[in-house]
């Protein structure tokens, strides 16, 4: 028997199509920023930074470069990509993208004043944000003690003569962004950009007071939660000045040691959501700190074979240094890893060190900006312009939030920045004009997906009020 192949149809490329836009979902942003006036907060609060009208705000250029890295942008010349885009310009919130030359000469006119009042706009974003929810979503939030997370996060460099960065302790030329995120929302409240060598607590205390100043009225007592790069006495006299509580990992030292030391097995309790793990309070309080404080302990335990002889382990710092030697020598057949919270929380501790552990979402969405939104690299030689560039990264994150909390589409899951790009913001069409309208032809997949009920639900909400 004779199998006839079948011959696969040649391809023919023809005539390009200027009707065809990759982009069409950053008309999602557009709805956005007309909901929330992203652009014009923006330009409330920086003012003007140029001389002539014409061309781009400070708000639309932040904005443009934020709609790049929501499409994919990676680098300023990812700007003519959007430029060349013209099909998608009458979809998006900033119609005329600027040039990547032209992004570099406005963003190096932002001196501190001027990064101040950005940072200061994308928290009074959050605010309008707030108000705008839905009544069942804007209750639910308000329901729950808002925590403000600090947690830096350095960002490698290559160029030896860039503005604003240093040699951090692993050896790499880096910047070091600083955010406060409002943990519950999942939204960049305030942040700085530094160097690879800025201690984060001598810049906490401010941090603290311009995070906490953004978050919407109404809401709960704050609870600042800090990793042990911010273990300090003035960081939690910060959070108590501001009207808030604290907790905050503490730097496993001698006398963490000794205090973990004399607890009994009485004292420990089954930890709420992580099997095997245990938790205790210890009689551990650093010395000048404010009253009532207290540290709460958790141990995990740890089998011989899951012990690396590399003394750059991270899990061997864990251990207590007695406890160590005996397993590595074969004297002990297991050993725990401990961890530490310094804390005024009053409650459960079973109940606050399950909360804390929660920092581990706010670390994905700081992985989001620089994995899914450009922020694993600080572009430029000038320190004005990275800064501006770190902003657009956070203004990106917190559209996306706003775009897919506002379109109810999260209830089960906030997608992340790989798949909102996939199924929101980068999905191509065809736009045509008919009857003083546009009309968007999509594929089906996309009048499948959360695409076009995202947009239904943003074309029905109001404007905010200024």
């Amino acid at each position: 028997m004779t199998t006839i192949r079948q011959r696969k149809a040649r391809v023919v490329i023809g005539a390009d199509d200027p009707t065809l836009t990759p982009a069409a979902g950053l008309m999602l942003v557009a709805e956005v920023d007309r909901i929330l006036g992203v652009a014009s907060t923006i330009d409330d609060w920086v003012g003007r930074i140029k001389q002539r009208k014409r061309g781009v705000t400070a708000g639309q250029l932040v904005v443009s470069m934020a709609e790049s890295m929501l499409a994919g942008g990676d680098f300023m010349c990812d700007l003519d990509t959007l430029r060349a885009d013209t099909a998608g310009a009458v979809l998006r919130a900033v119609p005329d993208a600027p040039a990547p030359t032209t992004f570099i000469a406005l963003a190096r006119r932002f001196d501190a004043a001027a990064i101040g009042d950005l940072e200061s706009a994308v928290g009074a974003m959050a605010t309008t944000w707030f108000e705008t929810l839905p009544d069942a979503r804007r209750q639910a939030l308000a329901a729950v003690r808002p925590t403000v997370d600090l947690d830096p996060t350095d960002i490698e460099v290559y160029g030896r003569k860039k503005e604003g960065v240093a040699w951090n302790y692993a050896g790499q030329r880096t910047g070091r962004a600083h955010p406060a995120v409002w943990a519950e929302a999942g939204v960049v409240i305030a942040g700085e950009l530094g160097s690879g060598v800025d201690d984060p607590r001598p810049q906490a205390p401010g941090l603290i007071e311009r995070a906490i100043a953004a978050l919407p009225e109404g809401l709960g007592r704050p609870r600042v939660r800090a990793d042990s790069g911010f273990f300090d006495r003035k960081v939690a006299e910060a959070a108590i000045a501001h009207r808030a509580d604290f907790a905050i990992a503490a730097k496993r030292n001698g006398a963490v040691w000794r205090s973990a030391a004399k607890l009994t097995e009485a004292a420990w309790q089954p930890a709420i959501g992580m099997a095997g793990a245990e938790v205790a309070v210890c009689d551990y309080r650093p010395g000048g700190w404010p009253e009532r404080t207290r540290t709460i302990v958790r141990r995990v335990r740890v089998e011989p074979d899951e012990v690396r002889r590399d003394p750059r382990s991270r899990r061997r710092r864990t251990i207590d240094p007695t406890q160590l030697a005996l397993v590595l020598g074969g004297g002990a057949d297991h050993a725990y890893a401990y961890s530490f919270i310094v804390t005024n929380l009053a409650g459960e501790v079973t109940e606050i060190e399950a909360w804390f552990r929660g920092r581990a979402l706010v670390e994905e969405r700081i992985k989001d900006s620089k994995c899914g939104l450009a922020l694993r690299h600080l572009p430029s030689g000038y320190s004005a312009v990275n800064a501006v560039w770190m902003w657009s990264a956070f203004l990106a994150l917190n559209l996306s939030v706003f775009t897919q909390s506002l379109a109810g589409i999260d209830t089960e899951g906030r997608a992340h920045a790989k798949r909102a790009r996939r199924e929101l913001f980068l999905v191509p069409a065809r736009v045509l004009s008919h009857a003083r309208s546009i009309v968007l032809r999509l594929s089906p997949v996309h009048h499948r997906g959360p695409f076009l009920s995202a947009w239904r639900t943003l074309c029905a909400i109001p404007a905010a009020e200024p």
